[in-house]
């Protein structure tokens, strides 16, 4: 497999959750997985002078990402978000703003090293905020493969920001309520596939992953549908799976495996990231083909 290069930018922040902090936000969360792949990764976002800022520079030092990005600020404090979770394991979060992450400036060496990356990682949330947005507008204006993961926070999003970041996208990752919120601003359609076809069509995204939690995902690619059942697995709670499932996917998307083994493997490792506290859980290759050998799924593909 070739190695990546590989941008994620946005949100950096401590999850505070009922048993303690952990480190988190979707691009960080990305970053680690892919790190864990194998690949070359580096994060662009701010952090502020504190103690929160320390720790988490301390964390991506332990995880060896590349931290040459990550800006530092007096005057806001690091990201944070209070995360509740029912005994179904449904997650809300309580997002903190104004933070450090909402004022990522634009740096020359940054917009070179999107330049010249395999792809630029980021989500809706990084727009919340002028400052960040404007950097975010900078850098997707160069970024030669582009890859959204849509996080639909409320209030942190509208349907005109939304829009925009789907023009400038070209690997789009969403949920399933996610894709009915969209799709219904746009357009009528009534059933999974025509909304991923008519997203497509509209936004000229050629590859649309949609997560269905332990359903498993839905693929759209290039006017065709395939199908990855769940896994069956015991959930200690489900933070960062669809970063995890993200993050499995460009791995091998982008180096042209195989679609239906690409779509299975992200959706294993989401699964593995369920059985573990907290977003960034080591996974090994060998945890990976011990859960695609207990599949009995069959993949499917149908033509939209």
């Amino acid at each position: 497999m070739k190695k990546l290069n590989v941008i994620c930018f946005g949100e950096m922040l401590w999850d505070m959750l009922p048993t303690g902090k952990m480190a988190g936000g979707a691009p960080m969360n990305v970053a680690i997985h892919l790190k864990n792949f194998g690949h070359n990764v580096s994060i662009i976002s701010r952090v502020g002078r504190d103690d929160f800022g320390k720790e988490l520079l301390e964390f991506i030092d332990k995880n060896e990402l590349d931290a040459q990005f990550i800006q530092q600020g007096q005057n806001h404090l690091t990201g944070m978000v209070k995360v509740n979770m029912d005994e179904k394991n449904n997650v809300s979060y309580k997002i903190v703003k104004p933070v450090a992450w909402d004022y990522i400036l634009l740096e020359d060496a940054a917009l070179n090293a999107v330049k010249n990356a395999d792809c630029f990682v980021f989500g809706s949330l990084s727009a919340r905020a002028e400052q960040t947005f404007d950097t975010l507008k900078k850098l997707l204006a160069v970024a030669p493969t582009t890859v959204l993961d849509i996080n639909l926070r409320p209030p942190y999003y509208d349907k005109a920001t939304v829009e925009f970041l789907l023009t400038k996208t070209d690997i789009l990752k969403l949920n399933h309520s996610e894709l009915d919120e969209i799709a219904a601003w746009f357009f009528e359609a009534h059933s999974m596939n025509e909304k991923l076809f008519q997203l497509s069509k509209m936004f000229n995204i050629k590859t649309i992953c949609n997560t269905l939690g332990e359903d498993g995902a839905v693929l759209f690619h290039e006017g065709e549908i395939y199908k990855s059942a769940g896994f069956e697995v015991e959930v200690a709670d489900t933070i960062g799976s669809g970063d995890s499932f993200l993050a499995s996917f460009i791995a091998h998307f982008l180096n042209q495996e195989k679609i239906e083994k690409t779509l299975e493997r992200a959706c294993a490792v989401g699964a593995l990231v369920a059985q573990n506290h907290g977003a960034t859980p080591f996974i090994s290759e060998q945890d990976i083909q011990n859960l695609l050998n207990k599949n009995t799924h069959n993949q499917s593909t149908q033509p939209v």
